[in-house]
């Protein structure tokens, strides 16, 4: 597995503004990922719960902390699962 795409992990924490209203603020780290397709049975199952899947990001597992959201090729995705191989 090669890691020559470019990935932004994206993080969101909450601050106070004056008067306490709790405002947004995103903070990127752009790391390194491989590209893997979706197997057909993670697809088809997704699907099924309203899911729609579209690309398998490959990341060191000490660069990600638990972001909700990445950035690829300038398109925002959701993360919906995540998991470490057994190797």
């Amino acid at each position: 597995m090669t890691y020559d795409h470019e990935l932004t992990l994206i993080n969101q924490t909450h601050v106070s503004d004056a008067v306490g209203n709790q405002i947004p603020v995103e903070t990127d780290a752009v790391i390194l990922c491989g590209l893997k397709s979706v197997a057909r049975a993670e697809f088809y199952n997704a699907a099924l719960n309203g899911l729609k899947p579209e690309m398998v990001f490959v990341v060191h597992a000490y660069e990600y902390d638990g972001q909700k959201k990445v950035e690829f090729g300038s398109v925002r995705y959701n993360v919906i699962r995540t998991y470490e191989p057994n190797f």
